[in-house]
């Protein structure tokens, strides 16, 4: 049997429904929800680190990046073949992005969550538990970079995105499809991630502001942004990159103030692109030098941006290390 070291963050999966509010609430440690699910045990020789009791909301770009350098301690130990990571489903995606660029080895890593708690009937936890250690134990995971799984769907940490707010079915890769899926006892890879790329960072530097284009939208936010003095901007663009000739002008007045701009769509899916050329559109603002992220949600395009500029200052390396060619 497989060695597998469980890094218990909390999120979901950790949480009762609190009889006093109604809510839920985180609850369980790791250990006492291993113990409500047998079966792992059954599959592998499970060892458990309790990283926190974190609620997705709670995770931070530093919590996430130490929790990227304890996963990384584990997993390069020799009697360590592989790392399953629960976590909140609200910020997931960041996390396991960040790992997934900060972590670099052959093992299977595999984050996991619930969308249902261990008081309904539902509770979609322990399957997405015995998955991931079933994903971990087929030899095809080796080198997939981190995965993510729940309800069955395996998808790659750097493609994948919540798309519902509670349905179970919620994961999904909207580009470029599922890597592969769990049924019972088979795990099944269709193929390999689009990319697998690594940053090499010893820090991280948060602060990077997001921001969503809107019709009508002026310049205030970005001259907020610049004024505050942050350390780069992640641009949510209309369609495949283009923004209002106002907003056009706010994204130039903090990009002269020596701020690193990235832009995204914000389409859930696509890529951004340089094609239209009228005031406030993509062929401009990437003469201006901003960097178009591709494939990138905002979220994840400011968790590389976070972890590049905790590497560099320097606006062409930045390019480099986001844009591709």
């Amino acid at each position: 049997m497989k060695n597998i070291t469980v890094v218990f963050c909390g999120g979901t999966f950790s949480m009762i429904i609190d009889k006093k509010t109604g809510g839920a609430v985180p609850h369980f440690h790791g250990e006492e929800l291993l113990e409500k699910i047998p079966e792992a045990n059954s599959l592998a020789k499970i060892s458990m680190y309790e990283f926190g009791m974190f609620p997705g909301p709670h995770m931070t770009p530093e919590r996430m990046f130490e929790l990227a350098q304890k996963v990384k301690e584990i997993v390069n130990r020799n009697d360590v073949d592989g790392v399953v990571v629960t976590h909140g489903t609200d910020t997931l995606e960041e996390t396991a992005y960040l790992l997934d660029l900060t972590i670099k080895t052959e093992k299977p890593i595999v984050v996991i969550g619930a969308m249902k708690t261990s008081s309904e009937p539902d509770w979609d936890g322990p399957r997405n538990l015995t998955d991931a250690i079933k994903i971990i134990n087929n030899p095809n995971s080796a080198g997939m970079g981190v995965l993510v799984c729940l309800n069955g769907e395996i998808n790659a940490a750097s493609e994948v995105t919540k798309t519902h707010t509670e349905d179970i079915e919620t994961f999904h890769s909207l580009d470029f499809g599922a890597l592969g899926f769990v049924d019972r006892d088979k795990v099944i890879f269709n193929r390999a991630p689009r990319k697998i790329e690594k940053i090499e960072t010893e820090k991280i530097n948060s602060n990077v502001d997001l921001i969503k284009v809107y019709a009508g939208m002026d310049e205030r936010f970005f001259k907020f942004s610049a004024e505050s003095k942050v350390d780069g901007i992640v641009v949510e663009a209309l369609g495949v990159g283009n923004v209002p000739p106002p907003a056009f002008d706010g994204i130039v007045y903090a990009h002269k103030k020596g701020i690193p701009i990235v832009l995204v769509s914000r389409c859930p899916s696509g890529e951004t692109l340089d094609i239209y050329s009228y005031p406030g559109a993509g062929k401009w603002l990437h003469e201006e030098g901003v960097i178009f992220a591709n494939y990138l949600n905002g979220q994840k395009a400011r968790i590389k941006l976070m972890l590049c500029l905790g590497r560099t200052n320097d606006e062409k390396e930045l390019k480099e290390l986001i844009e591709e060619i």
